[in-house]
């Protein structure tokens, strides 16, 4: 097996199983905004920022950050950037289990549904965590990609749960 192929297979391995990506229901919630300061207009075509302690959430999406930008299309979210050093996000997935990241910026672009998590990111779930200086993160498929600008891409999978050590008679 090639390497490609292999690194391949285990990117495939650290993501849930099949079916269980971000919480689809999260999209249909309001979406929450504190911060010390706020600047901008919050309709129409337009970009409003927050700065300073800066906390979204929105269902089980939790980001807190130093700065956020907000560009609004025809009166709808349509693309979010943190950054900070460093941004934190936590999300539940479909299947009830959590996914935790960290990156120095994170942008998040609602009518694609990705993330992009740039510089000394980390992302972990259940199955393992992958760490690098890029990755894009597909909140509709769970497809990630990694890599590919000239950084190495760590990746560790954890093992699937032992069976309990059987008692000595």
């Amino acid at each position: 097996m090639n390497r490609v192929l292999l690194a391949s297979a285990a990117l495939l391995l650290l993501l849930p199983a099949a079916g269980t990506v971000a919480k689809s229901t999260d999209r249909s919630q309001d979406m929450l905004l504190d911060s010390d300061t706020t600047d901008g207009v919050l309709d129409g075509n337009s970009t409003t920022v927050w700065t300073g302690n800066v906390s979204l959430k929105q269902g089980s999406l939790e980001i807190k950050a130093q700065r956020a930008e907000l560009t609004q299309r025809n009166g709808d979210p349509s693309r979010a950037v943190f950054t900070g050093k460093q941004v934190k996000m936590r999300q539940q997935l479909d299947d009830g289990s959590w996914m935790d990241a960290q990156a120095d910026r994170v942008e998040y672009d609602m009518s694609s549904e990705t993330i992009t998590f740039i510089g000394n990111y980390t992302v972990k779930s259940d199955r393992g965590s992958n760490s690098g200086q890029r990755m894009v993160y597909n909140t509709k498929t769970g497809n990630i990609q990694s890599g590919g600008d000239g950084s190495r891409v760590r990746t560790v999978i954890k093992p699937k749960s032992a069976q309990p050590a059987q008692g000595k008679n």
